[in-house]
């Protein structure tokens, strides 16, 4: 993006009304030389001290965790995004993505470590933290000396988070709370140092956040809990029985907690996006290095055509998951600069930032972990009974990933955050939604265009496909709240059905964009167009699945019959692809390279 990008206001949401070109977005082929430096040392890190010793991790070796840890933080790993004031490197929001990426890609154990370190764990102190908090933590987390955990969770309160019991009460000479509680599925709580706890006080509507230091006199922790995967990732029960806690380690304000946990939680969406995609590049390569040692019927089971539809499946669903992930992720750094150049302090800027991009990093979550879900159930069947076997890498990668659709936020609640944030949007006038709804209900009205246009051009019917796409979506939701109004939040299928669509333009409309601007640089990137116009195919399939599910359940007579016809001719392709044909082509290029490629 240029300079004038940077500056440009940036709104979150928007892609659904605009029609973006490829050079208003970043794709992953525009890293830097440093950043790709950093990336390439982080794999190397990986690929000796993790990735041999991955048994470890299987056999609940939690000190290793620990180990492996440490030395993150000796590498600079911990402190990416920590001002260098503090003890980090400073770098941007991007870098810091690309090395969750890279480090996550051999074990969600270490993965979950990492993130609930890096983010949960010590993103609280630096958005909301005062100079003095930030002063006193900030440099040990940084460099791996303390390790940080965020408890929010609890046995009554885990969507609804703002429902949580635990109670921290006033000093009667106002040093400090004391606070009582329980607190479940702590990520790292067998060796953090830092608790970001959030309790209420008094009768406050809202929770509140406190920094509270392990070895605090009335902590204590429950025992390892044993998990379906991530099992080296330390996850145990933390007790606070009249746990004193200085005034000054109140985090933020009074009444605030709710809003630290919230923006706190999207910076871990997009980041846990981030986390999928070493670990699927990994798992595609292991499936395609099986396929071709594999033999059967006297050849490798590569060469059959069920396996390469399995390959050429994985690794579309891989290549867009990162664009869609590296394109949001440089949107929020772009606006971060944006309010930065306009007087915001880099706090308030990092804030708002990620805020602004809160529907485009739970598209991510949704998307990236069921992305994930998968390419790893994939790599099971390709490695047949091995891949059942713990002696082979897919079954912990199996079990891994299937937590990711429940941490952040599950996936059926993100889904209604995604509908329920564009449409708050709406209704606060910070993104236009009526106006093109409502000319997409009298496009509906009109005769349609029985011209065929010309699409001499690369990828120029992918793009009109998506722009009558996101015309379905605002038939569907204008008419849903037409219908139902202030209560469309109770219809939570509708909801979900609507995500669905949204999730399904931006990721499509991603690649895209991606595909066409690696063409227009001059390379070979016919097989990147492929994976382009291929899942434009799913997303249209899962598009009209989840528009006539909405439809039929809540229109009927004509007015039920007018949407069929309007989401017909939306959805429709004049050139039908051959999708059999294409999945062979893009597994072609990775059975020839024994690895992913892309």
């Amino acid at each position: 993006m240029s300079d004038s990008a940077t500056l440009k206001k940036l709104v979150g949401g928007s892609f659904l009304i605009e029609q973006p070109t490829s050079n208003e977005i970043f794709t992953p082929e525009e890293f830097t030389e440093e950043q790709r430096m950093m990336a390439d040392a982080t794999t190397d890190f990986v690929d000796k001290e993790v990735w041999p010793n991955k048994q470890r991790f299987e056999k609940k070796d939690y000190e290793f965790t620990f180990e492996i840890m440490k030395k993150a933080g000796e590498l600079g790993l911990l402190g990416v995004t920590v001002p260098e004031e503090y003890g980090g490197l400073g770098m941007k929001f991007t870098t810091s993505m690309l090395i969750c990426d890279r480090i996550s890609g051999a074990t969600g154990s270490l993965s979950t470590a990492f993130g609930a370190h890096t983010g949960i764990g010590t993103l609280p102190i630096l958005l909301y933290g005062t100079p003095a908090q930030k002063e006193k933590y900030l440099p040990k987390l940084a460099t791996g000396e303390w390790f940080g955990a965020y408890c929010l969770t609890e046995p009554g309160a885990g969507s609804d988070a703002n429902s949580g019991r635990t109670k921290a009460v006033l000093s009667e000479d106002g040093s400090h709370y004391k606070i009582t509680g329980q607190k479940m599925w702590i990520s790292n709580a067998g060796f953090a140092h830092v608790f970001i706890v959030f309790a209420r006080i008094e009768d406050d509507k809202n929770i509140t956040g406190f920094i509270v230091e392990r070895g605090a006199e009335g902590m204590s922790f429950g025992e390892e809990e044993h998990k379906m995967g991530i099992h080296a990732s330390s996850t145990r029960q933390v007790f606070f029985n009249e746990v004193a806690v200085p005034v000054e380690n109140l985090l933020g304000e009074r009444n605030g907690g709710f809003k630290i946990a919230m923006n706190s939680l999207n910076v871990g969406r997009i980041k846990l996006a981030a986390a999928c995609l070493d670990a699927n590049r990994r798992v595609i390569t292991e499936s395609v290095k099986y396929a071709n040692e594999r033999h059967q019927f006297q050849r490798p089971i590569s060469s059959f055509g069920a396996i390469k539809a399995k390959l050429g499946e994985m690794a579309t669903r891989a290549w867009v998951t990162e664009s869609a992930t590296y394109r949001a992720g440089k949107d929020i750094e772009d606006n971060i600069a944006r309010l930065i150049s306009e007087g915001h302090s880099h706090q308030e800027a990092e804030l708002k930032g990620v805020e602004e991009y809160a529907i485009e990093c739970a598209i991510l979550k949704v998307h990236g972990s069921e992305a994930s879900t998968h390419i790893s159930d994939e790599g099971v069947q390709i490695f047949g009974g091995m891949g059942y076997s713990a002696d082979a890498t897919m079954e912990s990668a199996y079990r891994d990933i299937r937590i990711a659709r429940i941490y952040e936020g599950t996936n059926e609640i993100n889904r209604m955050l995604i509908v329920g944030m564009l449409l708050r949007k709406a209704m606060k006038g910070e993104l236009d939604l009526m106006s093109p709804a409502m000319a997409v209900g009298q496009e509906l009205l009109a005769i349609p265009d029985f011209n065929t246009p010309d699409y001499s051009e690369v990828l120029s019917e992918e793009k009109d496909i998506l722009a009558n796409l996101k015309k379905a979506f605002l038939m569907v939701a204008g008419k849903a709240v037409e219908k139902f109004g202030m209560d469309l939040d109770e219809q939570q299928e509708i909801l979900m059905a609507a995500a669905d669509m949204v999730i399904e333009i931006y990721t499509a409309e991603s690649a895209i964009l991606r595909a066409e601007k690696l063409v227009s640089s001059g390379v070979d990137a016919q097989l990147q167009v492929d994976m382009a116009s291929l899942y434009l195919n799913h997303a249209i399939e899962k598009l009209t699945s989840g528009a006539k599910e909405a439809i039929f359940s809540f229109a009927d007579g004509d007015e039920q019959r007018m949407m069929l016809m309007g989401l017909k001719r939306f959805t429709k392709r004049n050139n039908p692809i051959n999708p059999v044909a294409l999945r062979r082509k893009i597994a072609d290029k990775l059975i020839e390279e024994n690895q992913y490629c892309f």
